[in-house]
């Protein structure tokens, strides 16, 4: 069972946050409203893992403080992969990947937004 089965990164202009998040990542990301709400959604197969989504709604507001999630980057050299498009894409690098012995590498962007989020990717040797 995972901690965690869902998350939302708010956005404050929708469509900067969806292509900042294509771009960095260099995903397709499945845009839908949601209970009336825009939404585009990270891949993921419904029941299994967790699954979350960009949301523009009245009650979520980007931070730079407060809980952090952890996007999975891949492997270490998506993890850099992407780090290097985050800037182009709008965003910033706050803390450049760590190597975190054996539960991978992590790093820390802004967003577009203004949201801290983590990037993570396993060793490569992770069995």
């Amino acid at each position: 069972m995972n901690a965690i089965n869902w998350f939302e990164i708010p956005a404050t202009d929708f469509d900067r946050a969806v292509k900042f998040y294509e771009t960095a990542l260099s995903i397709s990301m499945h845009r839908e409203p949601f209970a009336g709400d825009p939404n585009a959604f990270f891949a993921y197969t419904q029941g299994q893992g967790v699954g979350g989504a960009l949301v523009k709604a009245d009650y979520a507001k980007p931070s730079a403080d407060g809980a952090v999630i952890y996007l999975n980057a891949g492997t270490r050299e998506q993890l850099d992969a992407a780090l290097a498009r985050v800037e182009a894409a709008g965003g910033t690098v706050l803390k450049p990947a760590a190597d975190l012995g054996e539960i991978g590498f992590s790093a820390f962007i802004r967003d577009t937004e203004g949201n801290r989020v983590g990037l993570h990717a396993w060793p490569e040797n992770r069995s």
